[in-house]
């Protein structure tokens, strides 16, 4: 009798298993795939450091380029296009936030991200999103009231948005290959001299800061058919691109 009390009470645990936590395992073990997968997305090939943002400094100081420290002094350099409108295109579109009197960016810096949205829309098909360009002194400084990660105004570690030099682009929602294709061109450019990026991971952006050496290079490659961009004055609201039926 005793044996068979002993069956009864196990077959009573199997049926009832879910109160004795054995089919929360079963979950863990479906958010451990999943965390990994997410693990995979994170991992960065370009990861911020203080040394990158002394890089940056570096080669803003060898072109001899101001920090800009206000309205006044951004509207003086637009109006000497030393600052170009950003333009979208097929593959480019600017996040609607962004303050369209910061919507512009160092002439090379501009090439640069056109001609990286031209590749990614060849392979892709999708369009990459700017999601910050230049800021001013003023502005970075209200930036670091609310986010920590934001790099200082100020000093050796001072951001290189406020060269104009800058530009973030959306990482989040991405496919991993998409991740990829960036990184693998980031790190071919970097390689060169020509860029210096992070991938920063609380604003999910990749940072890109572009030397104006990148002009000269630009120069010397083969002759590439851009598609059109329009200025981003002329296209505030621009969604993703919507292929096939």
């Amino acid at each position: 009798m005793k044996n068979r009390a002993w069956v009864v009470l196990a077959l009573l645990m199997v049926i009832s298993a879910p109160s004795f936590g054995l089919q929360p395992t079963r979950v863990r073990h479906r958010k451990l795939g999943r965390l990994r997968h997410y693990g995979l997305l994170m991992a960065r090939m370009f990861i911020p450091s203080a040394a990158s943002l002394l890089k940056q400094n570096e080669l803003i100081n060898l072109f001899d380029l101001p920090r800009i420290a206000d309205n006044d002094e951004l509207e003086a350099l637009k109006a000497s296009e030393e600052l170009v409108p950003l333009r979208v295109g097929p593959g480019l579109r600017i996040q609607p936030a962004l303050d369209l009197d910061r919507r512009y960016c160092r002439p090379w810096t501009r090439d640069f991200v056109e001609d990286l949205s031209l590749a990614y829309y060849t392979r892709f098909h999708d369009q990459l999103q700017i999601n910050s360009a230049v800021r001013t002194v003023l502005v970075q400084h209200k930036l670091r009231r609310h986010n920590r990660n934001a790099a200082p105004e100020r000093g050796e570690y001072a951001s290189s948005h406020l060269a104009g030099t800058t530009l973030d682009l959306q990482r989040r929602g991405m496919t991993r290959d998409q991740m990829h294709f960036v990184e693998r061109y980031l790190f071919y450019l970097k390689a060169l001299g020509l860029v210096e990026p992070e991938e920063e991971r609380r604003q999910w952006v990749f940072h890109i800061m572009v030397s104006k050496n990148y002009a000269d290079w630009r120069k010397s490659q083969t002759a590439m058919d851009l598609a059109p961009f329009e200025d981003s004055q002329q296209a505030t609201d621009v969604q993703p691109a919507r292929l096939g039926p």
